[in-house]
């Protein structure tokens, strides 16, 4: 299956934040979208950065409380790596363990067009397996 795929049945909004807003906003705003990560964009909308529930639970950890007012710029990733529509579910789950990331923004033409999660691979992966074992069962069955 493909990325394109995922994105058709899963939409393609992306919750997105400033590298100027604070951590708190970007911890309220994962909170209350329910979510594991913002793409941080600047405002020509470029992807500057992006944020996990674990970098900011990493910054409060290492700095307190008083983090929370902080830029996001501060406990973003900026080194962010890409998904293309036309990857496989396999190849982005080999490369979500290797990097030990949860979440991929995934672009077209250096432009972003969702975000797909370790928790949308795995599912994709599961009712592919499922579909394979249905027609193995029916192709014996009918045997």
């Amino acid at each position: 299956m493909l990325v394109s795929q995922i994105l058709k049945s899963k939409g393609d909004l992306v919750f997105t934040a400033s590298p100027h807003e604070s951590v708190g906003a970007a911890a309220a705003l994962l909170h209350s979208r329910k979510v594991g990560a913002l793409v941080v964009t600047d405002p020509e909308d470029q992807v500057v950065g992006i944020v996990s529930e674990r970098d900011i639970v990493r910054m409060v950890a290492e700095h307190g409380v008083a983090s929370m007012t902080q830029p996001l710029s501060i406990c973003m990733s900026r080194d962010v790596i890409f998904a293309a529509l036309t990857e496989t579910v396999d190849d982005l789950l080999t490369r979500m363990t290797d990097r030990r990331i949860r979440h991929l923004p995934v672009v077209r033409a250096g432009r972003l067009v969702g975000i797909v999660s370790i928790g949308d691979l795995v599912k994709s992966k599961i009712a592919e397996t499922e579909a394979e074992a249905a027609t193995l069962k029916a192709y014996i069955s009918a045997g």
